[in-house]
């Protein structure tokens, strides 16, 4: 799958593909990094990762749900610990399609997506991560909660 750049993106290339290669170093939970890419046809540049195969969790019973839930949060909290935050956990609420469209079930287990505007510890400083920490584990209860009761 490839995301392609152009001049109305909310990040660049390098800076996604730099924060996506971080958090592949620490687990298996964001898409995978690939490559980046140019395409003359296009007259863009690409950032190139693996396609994720997405599956309804909604047929699935609550006990397999509680699980993926469960180490889902584990991954999360090993990507905060090295100093990674997604930052685009729930969807805001201007912004059409479902509020917890970054995080896909696979046949591997739960994956995130979408690591446009996330952040690194070493980039922001202590103060902001913390508070990035903070807005994303309330958005980690909303999604556990929706993820559950659907």
């Amino acid at each position: 799958m490839a995301k392609l750049f152009t001049g109305d993106t909310r990040s660049d290339i390098g800076s996604e593909a730099q924060k996506m290669k971080y958090a592949n170093a620490i687990n298996g939970l964001v898409c995978k990094f690939i490559s980046l890419d140019f395409s003359d046809m296009l007259g863009t540049e690409m950032l190139v990762m693996e396609r994720i195969y997405a599956i309804d969790y909604r047929s699935h019973e609550i006990e397999k749900r509680e699980l993926w839930v469960d180490v889902f949060l584990d991954e999360i909290h090993q990507l905060h610990q090295s100093g990674f935050v997604h930052r685009y956990i729930r969807r805001p609420s201007d912004i059409t399609g479902q509020p917890f469209d970054n995080i896909l079930l696979t046949n591997n287990g739960i994956r995130l997506i979408d690591v446009g505007i996330s952040a690194l510890q070493a980039q922001v400083g202590d103060k902001l991560f913390k508070k990035y920490i903070e807005t994303e584990l309330a958005e980690l209860d909303e999604f556990k909660a929706y993820f559950l009761s659907r």
